[in-house]
């Protein structure tokens, strides 16, 4: 198969994948920050549990192509052995408040343009300019030289990956091979039991059907990128992932992807840019999800209410943008795709985002109750 072809597949896939997860997310509502909200405000687990029976479903998944060799997640960045503890924790901290201020994540916020959501499209052109600004300019002098210099290299200690098989293995005396299937299958069973033992999330359809799809729409993403993207390239006669900009292994994430899109968009005479895996996803969120408002008839155009909410939602996508791309993804890129490898990083995100969400919610909480 010609590498134009392969690369072809990647990006029609991936399109496809997104498509249906954007299409399922506005149905369900699945999303984190209102997940996080849920909690906080109401006391309601529901959309959390959706979004942890995800979680369990992708590691499941994930960790099954591995075992079964139709992978290899060590060529993912999120396995690198340098652990960038730091920048995880204080991007995913930001990130956190971010998307409290702008009414929802990344993969939330291209819901909402499918939706009609004018606030939603400067959301997103204030996300992408500053994660690709955290990428390749101002920001990432910043992040490089202040956050990414704090970091842990497993791989001074000897030991070749930050995933917990390969960082467990040596003091267990077995090879992370054994210790995959036993550590993903014991916090996926421990994730189940907690998601499944409330009725009335058992009673959720909706909820479950979400969590479900969108847990196989990730496992789905890392086979297109690391199965049928990964060939030999006619250049370096080397294996190489095709479609990718990060040029390894990858599932969804909506936080790069957005500033590839911009940078697509704004230099499309450019003959060196092309769709990619990442920028195909961002496209597909955004059609499934205006399917999904068109067909319910629930498409209609939302504006900002006030300077005050124009302001909140420019802020939130800038730190979004920056916090994103310093932490390596978003609550889907870090919070479902990275843990479902069994990185570190990925919880030290996790846990760092739902932190920053829901302190954000508690304050803005605390001031409505002060101007009453």
């Amino acid at each position: 198969m010609n590498t134009s072809s392969l690369a072809t597949q990647v990006i029609y896939w991936s399109f496809s994948l997104a498509f249906i997860f954007g299409f399922v997310a506005n149905r369900t509502v699945f999303c984190t920050m209102g997940a996080v909200s849920d909690i906080v405000i109401m006391g309601a687990w529901g959309r959390m549990r959706m979004w942890l029976l995800a979680i369990a479903v992708a590691l499941v998944g994930a960790s099954a192509l591995h075992h079964l060799g139709l992978i290899d997640l060590s060529k993912s960045y999120y396995q690198r052995p340098n652990l960038l503890w730091f920048s995880h924790l204080a991007g995913g901290f930001l990130f956190g408040i971010g998307m409290v201020l702008a009414s929802g994540c990344g993969s939330r916020m291209l819901v909402r343009i499918g939706s009609g959501s004018l606030k939603a499209v400067v959301v997103f052109t204030f996300l992408g300019i500053s994660a690709y600004m955290t990428l390749r300019g101002l920001f990432g002098i910043w992040r490089k030289e202040f956050f990414d210099s704090v970091s842990l290299d497993f791989a001074t200690q000897g030991i070749g990956g930050q995933d917990l098989p390969t960082v467990l293995s040596a003091g267990l005396g077995m090879t992370s091979k054994q210790l995959l299937p036993i550590i993903a299958g014991a916090l996926a069973l421990f994730l189940l039991i907690f998601v499944f033992k409330d009725r009335d999330f058992r009673r959720n359809a909706d909820y479950i059907f979400g969590g479900i799809i969108v847990g196989l729409i990730v496992t789905l993403g890392w086979y297109v990128s690391g199965h049928i993207g990964y060939g030999e390239s006619p250049e370096t006669l080397e294996m190489v992932f095709f479609a990718t900009n990060s040029h390894t292994a990858e599932s969804f994430s909506f936080v790069a992807p957005v500033a590839y899109t911009l940078e697509l968009l704004m230099f499309w005479s450019d003959k060196s840019l092309k769709i990619s895996y990442g920028i195909a996803a961002v496209l597909g969120m955004i059609a499934g999800s205006l399917s999904y408002s068109l067909i319910s008839k629930t498409f209609h155009w939302e504006g900002f209410a006030s300077s005050v909410d124009t302001r909140n939602h420019i802020v939130g996508g800038i730190l979004m943008g920056f916090g994103g791309v310093t932490a390596l993804g978003c609550t889907i890129g870090q919070g479902i795709t990275g843990i479902s490898t069994l990185a570190i990083g990925a919880f030290i995100s996790f846990i760092a985002m739902v932190i920053g969400a829901t302190l954000t919610l508690k304050y803005q909480y605390w001031r409505i109750t002060q101007e009453i």
